[in-house]
Parts: C-alpha cells; structure tokens; sequence
C-alpha cells in the first residue's frame, strides 16, 4: 500500500543552520507513527518542514504520491495535511463552536461544514457540552481536544501532532492518546513527535528515532519500546 505521507532525503534549516539532514520515512493510512528524540534532535522542524513552515528545504515530500514541497501551508491544509503546533494554537476569546468554525474556513459548503461540526462534537463530547464556552476558559487538555477536532474539520488525510501531551494533567494525557488511537481506527494517518515516549509508542504502529537532525533509527513501536538503546537515552534506564 502506497504510504499518504512519504518523505525522502530531506534536508531543512533557518538562520544559516541546517537542522534536518537527508531524514526519510513514511506514514501510511490508519498507522500512527511517533519520532522521538532528545531536545534539539530536529523533531520539530520536521513537522515544519512537511508543512512549509521553514525557510530552507531540499528533498521530497509527498502526499499520496503528489510533490507537495513547494506548495504554501494553506494549500498543503487543502490537499490534506493538518498541523497542530506544539504551543496552544485556540483562538480563546471565541467560543468552542466559534473555534471549530474557524477551522473549516476553506469549506465553502455551509452544510458540509455543519455536518463535520457534528460529526467531531460525537468524537468529543466535552467539546459539545462546553460549545459556547470561551476556549480560553478550558483546560490545557480541553484545548489541545479542540485543536484536534478543529483540525479534523478539513477531513485531512494526515493529522501531524507536535507535543500533544506536552504540560498536561495524566488523565488528559491519556485522553490525548486515546484519541490519536480513534482516528487510527478511523483511517486517519498520524505523525507525532512526542517526549513521553512510553505512552507515545504504545499508542504507536511504528516509531523513529532522530539525532542529531537524522534518523537512526526506525522500527515497530513494540519493539523500540523493549529496544535497550532506547529504555538507556530516552526512558531513563541506566
């Protein structure tokens, strides 16, 4: 089966600093796949790098088979990709309706869009019965709930989270993660960069693991998790 995202040889930077160098991997339909890494191991930047968000690139990147890497970040949300960034992105003086009509801003059929409000109010229930409570008024993990559901509005074949667990409480963490499971279930392809490695990676089809701006390794989360490398640099094994 052909992979929705693949990238090849990639190579990114800014500032006259390259960060990425020759990074390759491929996410398919229904797969989540997490990177991690150390602070500083270029995680970030490639989620950017997929979205335009970064000065300087060179390599491949295509989406179910389309070259994608000199489209602009909107039409890369158009063609199918949806990035929720690290730090909280809710617009928090808008309700939570107000936020998820927000994201469906390049849907020009009204009634496409109510029916994708509805459809991800039964993905997210709190989200339902807080509808017309301001977004900066929710907890960390309700927000980072809604970014998710505002990004599923465009349908996007590909949902690319940047920290999601990053400052929250361990019940809202493992609400996080329980959803990155639904929307593999349903068909979603997901690639994550997250620092708690052991939620990420069972929650996970396959993992890589960057250094350095490169990717050392790459294998099915199950094993990365018993992998004696990773426990020792990224788990806190000695």
């Amino acid at each position: 089966m052909k992979p929705v995202l693949e990238v090849r040889g990639l190579k990114a930077g800014y500032g006259g600093r390259r960060i990425l160098e020759d990074v390759s991997l491929r996410v398919s339909a229904g797969e989540v796949v997490t990177v991690i890494g150390h602070n500083g191991a270029g995680k970030s930047t490639l989620l950017k790098s997929v979205f335009n968000l970064i000065p300087w690139r060179e390599g491949e990147i295509e989406l179910e088979g389309r070259d994608i890497l000199g489209l602009p970040p909107d039409r890369i949300l158009a063609a199918g990709i949806a990035y929720i960034p690290q730090n909280r992105s809710v617009f928090p003086k808008l309700t939570v309706d107000e936020n998820l009509r927000m994201g469906g801003y390049l849907l020009r059929d009204r009634s496409r869009l109510a029916q994708r409000i509805e459809e991800v109010r039964g993905l997210f229930p709190a989200l339902a019965q807080r509808r017309g409570q301001l977004a900066g008024t929710l907890s960390g993990g309700e927000q980072r709930m809604l970014e998710i559901a505002r990004a599923l509005l465009m349908d996007p074949k590909l949902l690319m989270l940047d920290e999601p667990s990053i400052g929250l409480a361990p019940k809202m963490v493992d609400a996080v993660f329980d959803t990155v499971r639904q929307l593999r279930s349903r068909g979603k392809a997901v690639l994550m960069v997250e620092q708690n490695v052991k939620k990420a990676l069972a929650a996970s089809d396959r993992g890589y693991v960057m250094e350095l701006g490169e990717i050392r390794l790459e294998e099915l989360a199950a094993q990365l998790v018993g992998d004696e490398r990773v426990m020792r640099l990224y788990m806190g094994r000695r």
